[in-house]
């Protein structure tokens, strides 16, 4: 590539550090914002439910996100975080009793726990090492699930059913688009809380333990510490998406929640950008069209066809869809200002 056409690396980082957002950027967040509140109003309802579930899978990207993409450690077990979530708000809500809307702060803070207790034995593994040992707990929960002990809660392999719920306040909406407004509210709120946390004091703590935890150490970041909370504040996200999911689809069961769950997670940080917010938005459309559009093309091979969109997505995007636009918007604002 000449070198006049590579990206201006400072425009980049001032765009990546969200630190104040320009006149455009703002713009640009109304004009999406905007989009996406109409957009029920154009779709049928299935293709609703197919975005509301874009929404969800945006939110556990965006956990796995702050803990690979921030933070440096590598999971291949959030799919079992999601489990949790979505299990804790199913029996809440089927043998409870307990209104939907207050299941998702329940979830959230059981899996908080959890993965905050996982991430303590996880301070001594680091690289291959942690992505086994997640990849374990990615295999061993839907066996976990189906435990005898356990079943008159979790229902077994027959899994727990879930009644969708209807729109508050009498509005004349289907279940479907409320289910989506729902969702993407909670997306927006913990997106902010996000934005908020990773460009102060906690988010470069974070990144200097990625970049080099032995300087940070030096520099007075506990890191085990800091390891563990970011484990927990990822897999509370992946379970308010899993209680979402659960909400939304009206049904889990242990099958529902194998190792491609979590692999779908990792392909949408990557495909959507590592490090970057705006970015989750990107992975969850990818893990829930990008499979429909390769069954589309090919009946008899959709997953050959999957992956030939993953390779073209990391040929043409190195850096992901976000860090594909910004390198767009860096080197139009560059020839603007040299025009």
């Amino acid at each position: 590539m000449d070198r006049g056409m590579k990206p201006d690396t400072r425009e980049l980082a001032a765009l990546a550090s969200g630190a104040k957002l320009s006149r455009a950027q703002i713009i640009g967040l109304a004009m999406a914002l905007a989009a996406a509140l109409a957009l029920p109003w154009f779709i049928s309802d299935y293709r609703t439910f197919q975005f509301t579930l874009a929404v969800i899978y945006a939110i556990a990207v965006l956990g796995l996100n702050i803990l690979i993409g921030y933070n440096g450690q590598f999971s291949l077990g959030h799919g079992a975080f999601y489990a949790v979530g979505a299990y804790t708000a199913a029996i809440l809500m089927d043998p409870g009793g307990v209104a939907y809307y207050w299941t998702i702060p329940a979830a959230g803070a059981v899996c908080l726990v959890v993965g905050f207790l996982f991430g303590l034995p996880a301070l001594r593994l680091e690289g291959l090492y942690l992505a086994l040992a997640t990849f374990a707990l990615s295999v061993a929960t839907p066996q976990l699930l189906k435990y005898d002990a356990i079943s008159k809660w979790t229902g077994g392999v027959q899994g727990v059913a879930i009644i969708k719920p209807d729109p508050p306040f009498g509005l004349e909406i289907s279940q479907d688009r409320w289910l989506y407004y729902f969702s993407l509210a909670v997306m927006l709120l913990l997106f902010v809380c996000a934005w908020n946390l990773l460009r102060g004091r906690t988010g470069r703590a974070l990144k200097a333990i990625r970049d080099n935890p032995i300087a940070a150490s030096a520099m007075g970041v506990n890191t085990a510490l800091y390891k563990s909370l970011t484990f927990g504040v990822s897999a509370l996200y992946t379970g308010i998406a899993g209680a979402l999911g659960a909400i939304a689809i009206q049904f889990v069961a242990p099958d529902s929640f194998n190792l491609f769950l979590s692999i779908s997670f990792l392909v949408g940080v990557v495909i959507g950008g590592l490090a970057s917010i705006p970015g989750a938005v990107f992975g969850g459309v990818v893990i829930v069209f990008i499979p429909n559009v390769a069954e589309q093309v090919s009946k008899a091979a959709p997953w050959a066809i999957y992956g030939t969109f993953l390779i073209l997505f990391m040929y043409f995007m190195p850096t992901g869809i976000w860090g594909f636009i910004r390198m767009l918007y860096a080197r139009f604002a560059r020839r603007r200002r040299a025009g």
